[in-house]
């Protein structure tokens, strides 16, 4: 039996940031990050939506990039003073996963974090609150899906956290909160929507009801995103719609190594972190290569490259165009194809944050947490430890894989 999990009510296109005042509540709390969405105005807008809408309305600011456990308990300890029935939380993916995980902590205080590492095990929610998801990048589609990635910066590992639970009830897919997003958020974010799509559409819990949400984005994506990047106002509201409906497939279809790999990289290095989107347009071509070794997983990637007309005959000609593809793209984009030229910011560089002894002192390790990471599961191809070993190899020094 399959499950299909979306947000009640997805609201999207310009303006769309106003229906919070239909919203019916006493009192809603605004988890927000770093101070984009004050200096836009769209902060203020929202508690005046909220305040229309006759509740009282607290902020909770400051959720940093790849939010920490100790962001999420003082967040849900000032939810569990102020009691909440609306959570809001607007901005990039880090306050909207912060607040997700907030949630949990705010109705059940006993829960562990330990207890939520285990994916599908939340307990049930909406006893207390429900939850608006409001995105300002095109990237994470944390508004559409049942999952939340949290650091425990001790461990140097990023969780992700999932479970149905938390897919918001309500989306406020508004494009203009996107528009101001930099040039490098742009590349990022949308290499991060284009690794949800392909990795939903090979999954092995795709299913009619993913794929074509899946190959759709990828589309939306391929054609949008470049313009996206170069200021083109129509493509970065095209952007925001993809990003989001790639997040539809994959978080009923979940994802594979790309993403394992991208959570136990981010933040295990000590002069800086890989940044999540930069990661997975890095790995991505590296496990397509190494996915496509399973027969089923290259007919899918066929099928991708024939949906955006590239050039091929063969499987193996549709999947090396593909790979091909995706490689232009970072190129376009200012991405590296390597970790050993991966710079400060997620720019290529020719002195890489991740020094070379540092990075062979610690592969062994991270292979063994990402072959243990949750969206390993779901990957059409599971490596075995020195596969995963080759794999992040293989993407440090870019060299191909063929194993």
């Amino acid at each position: 039996m399959g499950r299909f999990t979306l947000p009640r009510d997805i609201y999207h296109g310009k303006g769309s940031l106003e229906e919070l005042k239909n919203l019916t509540g006493k009192r809603a709390i605004i988890v927000v990050g770093g101070g984009s969405m004050k200096r836009g105005g769209f902060l203020d807008k929202a508690k005046a939506y909220l305040e229309e809408a006759g509740m009282e309305v607290k902020l909770f600011e400051g959720v940093e990039p790849d939010p920490s456990v100790e962001t999420v308990m003082k967040g849900a300890k000032a939810m569990q003073e102020f009691e909440p029935d609306w959570i809001v939380s607007m901005g990039g993916g880090s306050p909207i996963d912060a607040a997700k995980t907030m949630w949990a902590f705010y109705e059940y205080p006993e829960v562990t974090f330990e207890d939520l590492i285990t994916p599908f095990n939340f307990p049930t929610l909406r006893t207390k609150a429900k939850f608006c998801a409001i995105p300002s990048t095109s990237g994470t589609a944390t508004e559409v899906t049942a999952f939340a990635v949290i650091t425990d910066y001790e461990k140097g590992i990023k969780y992700p956290l999932a479970d149905f639970n938390i897919t918001p009830d309500v989306a406020i897919v508004d494009p203009e909160l996107a528009e101001t997003m930099p040039k490098k958020l742009v590349a990022h974010t949308g290499m991060d929507a284009m690794t949800h799509a392909i990795e939903a559409y090979v999954s092995t819990m795709n299913c009619n009801y993913t794929d074509p949400l899946a190959l759709h984005a990828i589309k939306m994506i391929h054609k949008e995103l470049k313009k996206s990047y170069d200021g083109d106002i129509p493509a970065k509201a095209e952007m925001h719609d993809a990003q989001c409906i790639a997040g539809m497939a994959f978080s009923n279809a979940l994802l594979g190594i790309v993403h394992s790999m991208a959570h136990k990289t981010g933040a295990v290095f000590e002069n800086g972190h890989i940044i999540h989107g930069a990661a997975n347009a890095m790995y991505l071509p590296k496990v397509i290569q190494f996915n496509a070794k399973d027969e089923t997983a290259a007919k899918r990637y066929a099928d991708i490259a024939r949906h955006l007309k590239l050039e091929g005959n063969t499987t193996d000609e549709l999947v090396k165009a593909l790979v091909k593809e995706l490689r232009s793209m970072n190129d376009s984009l200012n991405i590296p194809q390597a970790i050993k030229n991966y710079g400060e910011g997620g720019v290529i560089a020719d002195t890489s944050i991740v020094p070379e002894d540092e990075f062979l002192s610690k592969v062994d390790e991270i292979a063994k947490n990402a072959i243990d990471d949750a969206c390993t599961g779901t990957n059409p191809r599971i490596p075995n430890q020195e596969e995963m070993v080759g794999l992040l190899k293989a993407v440090y020094y870019d060299t191909d894989v063929d194993f």
